[in-house]
């Protein structure tokens, strides 16, 4: 059984939270009696940081929510109060749209802060730009179009950027989308709110050729005032915005496979693009494979790509599975979920018989810890991979890139990855007041402690410099794959 820390602090034995009016505080305490219960990982965080340490850290904690009202700063010091253990797949949410605001969720935001300046008056300010508008203009990304101009108030920007049209029900016309500054360092940085409204720091800000703003999570397609394009550009935009994954042709030798996202429901795209290129990707010799920004999914997804990367058989080193009652509801909601197979559904009716069984226990659900992966065929075509990665490639992906270096004809090409699959199989669960959502583990690898991802991420075999423009790292992979 584990032993409940925060039940030994000096400032007293916790009360139910349920039944106390919910306050900064109550929902600290909820969060480590949800968490210590709960989480695949404590046990390992706190074994390798000691018991003292961690009372330390509530009692610290504990005394500052006691002080904070505002749910914001409030969201600021649980999510701070989580880093203790890890800082990726572990995350609290605040709860922006309550039930009761889904009819009209315009309403809900409707005091979101504004840029006033009508469609008429913008493209009479854009037309005196002239021939270098910089920042300004009309751009688009995703769903929404924005206007971006320079702040005429005093508002600590040197640009506002408002909708003009969001396909996102959240979002109302002249509500403000980003701002723009200099940083210390006189670099630009962006404050960027997302599709529920929070605030997100975007950093690397920069105007690229004359349409895109390029961020190091968000791009930006120019479409007012009309000026001359670039096809390579045009080409990273393209791909950085993908929600499909697809296939290109790049030359008469070198295939692109983009995967934006191993989540499940992009399994059958992924799968229909490969059944539909089979003879195409085993007859040519090179083979990009671009997941940049990949933050995971289901190892599902990922299945029918891997005999196209194979040489040799596949260690896979499993998980085991922290089973509570809280925690056995995600395999109830899985045998619900309409888009999962009849065999993930069998699946997860036998987990769950499983987990029933050993209530508080770790659980693995095969009879070994490491898969031995084998196809009967190994292809000729692709004879070399090359995959993209980066500091948003994780969870899933980093699972993907274990195995796909395995195979001796396969290299990554990027930044070390994000760092966060040693405690993976994310579930959520909502606090009793209904502000914050709780995002945490279920499984804890048997990699640990031996090979630890948390925190460290994989590295790539050939890093990709700075002085390498994201746009460019395609042209340059060719540039390597080609060299002779």
């Amino acid at each position: 059984m584990r032993v409940y820390i925060v039940m030994l602090l000096s400032l007293g034995v916790l009360a139910s939270v349920a039944a106390q009016q919910c306050t900064c505080l109550t929902d600290l305490q909820w969060l480590i009696q949800t968490f210590e219960a709960n989480d695949a990982g404590f046990e390992y965080v706190l074994q390798r940081k000691g018991e003292e340490a961690y009372r330390r850290h509530n009692e610290a904690f504990l005394q500052r929510a006691a002080n904070i009202e505002d749910k914001h700063q409030c969201l600021q010091l649980l999510n701070a109060w989580t880093e203790f253990f890890r800082k990726d797949h572990l995350e609290v949410v605040l709860n922006t749209l309550p039930a009761d605001a889904q009819s009209d969720p315009k309403e809900f935001f409707k005091d979101a802060p504004r840029y006033v300046m009508t469609e008429e008056e913008l493209r009479a300010h854009l037309r005196r730009l002239g021939d270098h508008p910089g920042f300004e203009g009309i751009w688009t990304t995703g769903g929404y179009t924005i206007a971006i101009v320079r702040d005429s108030t005093d508002a600590g920007r040197e640009y506002v950027g408002f909708i003009l049209r969001a396909a996102n029900p959240l979002w109302d016309t002249n509500q403000v989308k980003l701002e723009i500054w200099r940083d210390t360092t006189g670099a630009y940085v962006m404050r960027y709110y997302m599709g529920d409204h929070r605030p997100r720091m975007l950093s690397d800000v920069e105007l690229v050729g004359n349409n895109y703003l390029l961020t190091d999570f968000v791009a930006f397609k120019r479409i007012e005032p009309k000026m001359p394009g670039d096809p390579e550009l045009d080409r990273y935009y393209e791909i950085a915005n993908a929600e499909r994954p697809f296939l290109r042709t790049m030359d008469d030798s070198t295939l692109l496979l983009r995967i934006p996202s191993f989540r499940y429901a992009q399994k059958p795209i992924i799968d229909s693009v490969l059944q539909a290129n089979h003879a195409l990707i085993t007859h040519t010799k090179y083979l990009i494979i671009d997941l940049r920004n990949n933050g995971g999914g289901s190892d599902a997804s990922y299945e029918n790509l891997l005999p196209y990367l194979y040489t040799n058989p596949i260690r896979v080193v499993g998980v085991e599975f922290y089973s509570t009652e809280l925690n056995n509801r995600r395999m109830e909601e899985f045998m619900r979920n309409p888009q999962m197979d009849e065999r993930l559904r069998q699946w997860a009716r036998a987990a769950l018989d499983k987990f029933n069984r050993h209530l508080g226990e770790y659980v693995n659900l095969r009879d070994r810890v490491v898969d031995i992966v084998r196809y009967d065929t190994i292809y000729p075509y692709p004879a070399q991979v090359a995959v993209l990665i980066n500091g948003r490639c994780g969870s899933t992906t980093e699972q993907f890139l274990l195995a796909a270096r395995q195979s001796k004809k396969t290299k990554l090409y990027g930044t070390t990855t994000m760092g966060a699959l040693d405690i993976s199989n994310l579930y959520h669960v909502t606090s009793p007041c209904g502000d914050y959502t709780l995002w945490y583990g279920l499984t804890r690898s048997y990699r640990l402690p031996d090979f630890p991802i948390d925190g460290i991420g994989i590295q790539p075999d050939l890093f990709v410099d700075r002085s390498i423009k994201p746009y460019e790292w395609i042209r340059t992979t060719l540039e390597i794959l080609h060299y002779q």
